[in-house]
């Protein structure tokens, strides 16, 4: 059986593009066109006029006075925007927290290899976890593991800072370390001014 839409339902409208073309409310813009010309002028000839040219008029900077138009292709205008959002989003740092375990008698190999990580971590902008793990009878040794701790920080001064003092939370041990941000270079000194030379006597 044939199925027909509800003669009840309004017809779809087309979809407005967002200050494009007819869309634009301003009564005048400044229409820049791919020549290079700007100009000043109303918004319908603005729009007659890249049409004329195969393009779409688009606000560009509608808070500008006047609103700023540009003639160009809708297609490739989308393009660059998504394109710029995508570099822009690639910028961005989510900073994490890396998690990395040890044990109070850890041997020199492990964390050195820890630790070249954890330097790998910082570097990237990244905050580091170190969590020493006490099982059985370690957990009498709970010094040993707070000194590890310790030891793991100061060996990553200067890329990484300390937050706090190691906790003990259970059988765990812990502390976090945050990437230390760049310094701003100092500024020269001024050269320092010679005194100012004694007056002569007077006769």
């Amino acid at each position: 059986m044939a199925m027909y839409p509800h003669r009840g339902l309004p017809p779809r409208r087309p979809r407005i593009r967002e200050n494009v073309n007819e869309a634009i409310r301003a009564r005048e813009v400044r229409a820049v066109f791919p020549d290079g010309t700007v100009e000043v002028m109303p918004t319908p000839a603005a729009i007659r006029r890249a049409k004329e040219l195969g393009l779409d008029l688009i606000l560009i900077a509608p808070t500008a006075e006047p609103p700023v138009a540009k003639a160009m292709d809708y297609g490739q205008w989308q393009y660059e925007i998504k394109k710029k959002q995508q570099e822009a989003k690639k910028k961005q740092h989510i900073i994490q927290v890396k998690e990395l375990k040890f044990r109070p008698n850890t041997d020199d190999h492990d964390y050195e290899f820890k630790k070249n990580h954890a330097l790998r971590f910082l570097k990237e902008g990244n905050r580091v976890k170190a969590v020493v793990q006490f099982r059985g009878r370690e957990i009498a040794h709970v010094d040993l593991g707070k000194k590890l701790l310790l030891r793991f920080a100061e060996d990553l001064a200067g890329v990484g800072a300390i937050d706090g003092q190691p906790r003990l939370e259970g059988r765990h041990a812990h502390v976090l370390i945050s990437p230390v941000k760049a310094k701003e270079k100092e500024k020269p000194k001024p050269a320092p001014q010679a005194p100012p030379a004694e007056a002569a006597p007077r006769p």
